[in-house]
């Protein structure tokens, strides 16, 4: 059985992949726990996978994985954890995410999404690890004003510190993929939700907000495109590129989209939302904030291409299946302050 290193684990997405590749996988995983943003969440989440005292452990191993709480950033931590295992690919999904708190702490976000995948990608120079996915995100289009995005089109005008160190990780992965041979697939991933969503998006601030009978701010009139992808699709897309590249197939350096490709206005999420919920939304109408894309729509012609599959998730069954997991596991925790 092959070992994999997964960072992020403690994330969204990192979670839903460690759950779905556990059995099928040697997973080794690390995360920082950063208390930036959504911690209490990263808790439970870990909690769930396993890992008994997620505020205090520093290795433990559950349910056939081995758990590491370290720093991408310290590369004295990332050395260790790359001597002791032999890893046939890694994917790192470590990152600061979201655009508005990317203007808040910009040298946060330079540190763990540009530093913390320079460290990784030198210690897999080192270690002769040369199977590398990574997330991107459809950030990284910015101002390009012609939709659906293309992976073929330009992307040098972005819109926020975020999307910036996105760009960044992908210029990397082209310049170490062009001097040390790796084979490194970049994701954009395109407005993911579902069960375990983060506390900052809108499912959540959604979720949240109808449950509790609270006003929720809805930017731009709801008027905002968005290409919603369920995680498992999500899943599903690494999972595929996952056994690729274990039957030896090389790609060298790609990125592909990974959307929905059936973008609708916020405002219709919402209204989702609010049928899977029975209760209807009280809303707060603001203009779009800064650093904020009006549209996200993708091209997947790329992926179905390669993997023969494109996130093909029905948005009122996705949302059926996340607000279901909000009121058993959220809704009823008041120690989740999402």
């Amino acid at each position: 059985m092959q070992k994999i290193l997964i960072t992020g684990f403690a994330g969204f997405i990192g979670y839903s992949l460690v759950k779905a590749l556990r059995d099928k996988y040697k997973i080794v995983a690390f995360d920082n726990f950063s208390k930036l943003s959504n911690y209490d969440i990263k808790l439970q989440r870990a909690q769930n996978l396993g890992v008994e005292n997620p505020e205090t452990f520093t290795s433990a191993q559950a349910n056939g994985v081995t758990f590491y709480r370290a720093d991408l950033c310290d590369m004295q931590a990332l050395e260790e954890v790359f001597s002791v295992h032999q890893f046939s690919c890694i994917i790192n999904l470590a990152a600061l995410t979201g655009v508005r708190q990317s203007l808040n702490h910009p040298q946060a976000y330079i540190d763990a999404n540009v530093k913390g995948f320079t460290n990784l990608l030198e210690c897999a120079k080192k270690h002769s690890v040369t199977n590398i996915i990574y997330a991107s995100s459809s950030s990284v289009y910015g101002l390009n004003e012609e939709v659906p995005y293309s992976e073929a089109q330009r992307t040098d005008k972005q819109m926020s510190v975020y999307a910036t160190s996105k760009k960044a990780n992908e210029l990397l992965a082209d310049v170490y993929t062009h001097l040390y041979d790796f084979n490194m697939v970049g994701l954009r991933f395109f407005t993911v939700y579902g069960p375990w969503t983060r506390p900052d998006m809108a499912a959540m601030i959604f979720m949240k907000a109808i449950h509790e009978g609270k006003p929720l701010q809805l930017f731009n009139e709801g008027k905002m495109v968005r290409d919603f992808t369920n995680v498992q699709d999500v899943v599903k897309a690494i999972t595929l590129l996952l056994e690729k590249m274990k039957q030896g197939e090389r790609i060298s350096n790609e990125v592909f989209n990974v959307g929905n490709h059936n973008p609708i206005y916020t405002i219709e999420f919402l209204q989702a939302i609010e049928k899977a919920m029975g209760k209807q939304a009280i809303v707060d109408h603001q203009p779009i904030q800064p650093g904020d894309m009006p549209v996200t729509n993708a091209s997947t012609e790329k992926l179905y291409s390669y993997l023969g599959f494109q996130p093909n998730t029905d948005i009122s069954e996705g949302v059926k299946e996340m607000v279901e997991w909000y009121k058993q596991y959220i809704a009823s925790n008041s120690a989740i302050n999402a």
